[in-house]
């Protein structure tokens, strides 16, 4: 039997005008859609945007945030200018005894300056690090570890390698002008052979038992040193107790003598007074004395002088010549001869004559007796 006719009519082909359309339209609706993304794109906090047109390093770099660049022709790069951790990983060196060991791990803590990453960028490309960094540390330790012995590497010199390192690459770097601070080189323990292990693991526990034993010394060292400080400690006690009461003694004696210093000091001073006030005492005395002896000779002169002028007063011509007859007749001598009268006229001359005189040193030597 002949098929059935279908429900719905096919469609009309499409206009061969309306499919060209389509075919053009396809590649632009692409290119709107790739095209914006490559021209748009953003740079991330603590990075910087550098930028190369054919292969050539552009000038400048862009800050964080949204920026432009041609597709195809301009190629962009984020470079880090914030602390960034690389970790370098095993690093084989040789001691100078010719024994390998190996680095696990070697943090490098460092900072690129953005104001000099271009430079940088320009001089080393974008994987810097690799040469400053990752080389650089492998070059020094291996400088490090054949200048000095398995012992030195790993145990007596260990704790001065991350301080050498960061000294060494931070001098190269500053010496390039890279722009790279190395702030800390953080240094895992290196691996070494077993059977090195196995010496060294002898070797410790021989120090160890030898530090106990010294620890050992030490203590009884310790304990003779503290019986010898505590008799020190109590001889000086006693040294200075006997000296305390030494100087209490002293002090005594000192404060007795002073005391009887002072005591003297006082009896003298009264004595002293004593004395002063005698004669102060003495001197008043004489003086009283002088001056009543000088009251008495002074009353003595006047009473001499007053009777003195009374007898110049009484011992007159008349008073002379009663006291000659008076004399003349209580004498019991009788005088004869013709000069007799001439006798008592030269007497009584005058007054001034000698006979006068005479009869006045007689009247005056009776005056005080009558």
């Amino acid at each position: 039997p002949p098929p059935p006719p279908p429900p719905f009519p096919p469609p009309p082909p499409p206009p061969r005008r309306a499919m060209n359309f389509c075919v053009l339209l396809l590649p632009l609706i692409v290119a709107l859609v790739a095209i914006p993304p490559m021209c748009i794109h953003s740079v991330n906090e603590g990075h910087i945007g550098m930028y190369w047109k054919g292969g050539a390093l552009m000038d400048g770099y862009t800050e964080p945030g949204f920026h432009f660049k041609y597709p195809l022709l301009t190629s962009f790069s984020d470079v880090q200018v914030t602390l960034q951790t690389d970790t370098v990983r095993e690093i084989p060196c040789g001691t100078s005894g010719g024994v390998m060991i190996y680095f696990d791990n070697v943090e490098v803590v460092n900072r690129l300056d953005k104001h000099k990453a271009w430079n940088t960028i320009k001089n080393y490309g974008v994987n810097y690090d690799k040469i400053w960094v990752y080389d650089k540390i492998h070059h020094e330790i291996n400088q490090f570890c054949s200048s000095h012995t398995l012992e030195e590497v790993v145990i007596s010199e260990f704790a001065t390698l991350d301080e050498a390192l960061v000294t060494a690459l931070q001098d190269d770097c500053n010496k390039w002008d890279t722009g790279i601070s190395i702030l800390a080189i953080r240094v895992t323990k290196p691996r070494i052979p077993k059977s090195v292990e196995n010496n060294f693991k002898e070797v410790e526990e021989q120090k160890a038992r030898f530090k106990v034993a010294q620890q050992n010394q030490l203590v009884v060292l310790k304990e003779e040193e503290t019986k010898r400080m505590q008799a020190k400690i109590a001889a000086e006690r006693e040294a200075e107790v006997a000296v305390i009461n030494a100087q209490r003694e002293a002090t005594v004696q000192t404060i007795n003598a002073e005391k009887a210093a002072n005591i003297s000091k006082i009896e003298q001073q009264q004595l002293i007074a004593e004395m002063q006030a005698v004669a102060e005492r003495t001197l008043i005395e004489t003086q009283t004395t002088v001056e009543r002896e000088r009251a008495l000779a002074e009353a003595e002169r006047f009473k001499v002088e007053a009777q003195a002028q009374a007898n110049k007063e009484k011992l007159t011509p008349e008073f002379l010549k009663l006291t000659l007859f008076q004399s003349l007749a209580s004498n019991s001598k009788i005088y004869f001869g013709p000069s007799i009268p001439d006798i008592f006229t030269d007497w009584f001359d005058g007054p001034g004559s000698h006979g006068v005189k005479i009869l006045e040193g007689a009247a005056s030597r009776k005056a005080p007796q009558q």
